[in-house]
């Protein structure tokens, strides 16, 4: 029974590193809980699995301060938000519908507050400037 469930959970995480992955391209799926299903379902599936997810680049890029604080860098905020942001209006241009406009409109809102209140904003990682002290 063990055996089934590792290979269910194993299905889920390669399934949402797939879907998370098409969420960097289509605004309208969304990258990071995509990634977190992923890394949860891959470390219930097998330590291999877990450790090689949040090895990738993607991983390191886009959830690792994430899962580590629960918090975000503004630089990391605003390099989610702003592409994700310009795709939607993009999308909105070209769709006919002003019923699928104003729901993309309300997803696009909701997305910028979530992210300016939801996601705690720490500060980016940057070294302390030095200053030479003078003898006196």
């Amino acid at each position: 029974m063990k055996k089934v469930l590792n290979l269910v959970f194993w299905f889920i995480g390669f399934l949402a590193v797939g879907l998370g992955t098409v969420g960097i391209i289509l605004p309208i799926l969304p990258t990071t809980p995509f990634y977190l299903l992923a890394c949860f379902c891959f470390a219930k599936s097998s330590p291999q699995f877990h450790k090689w997810f949040t090895g990738t680049k993607l991983y390191q890029k886009y959830l690792a301060e994430f899962v580590r604080t629960r918090a975000m860098t503004r630089k990391a905020k605003l390099g989610l938000c702003i592409p994700v942001s310009f795709i939607l209006i993009i999308t909105m241009v070209f769709i006919p519908s002003w019923t699928l406009r104003t729901g993309i409109a309300c997803i696009m809102i909701f997305k910028w507050w979530y992210f300016t209140f939801r996601i705690k904003t720490i500060p980016s990682n940057k070294p302390p400037h030095k200053t030479v002290q003078e003898d006196t």
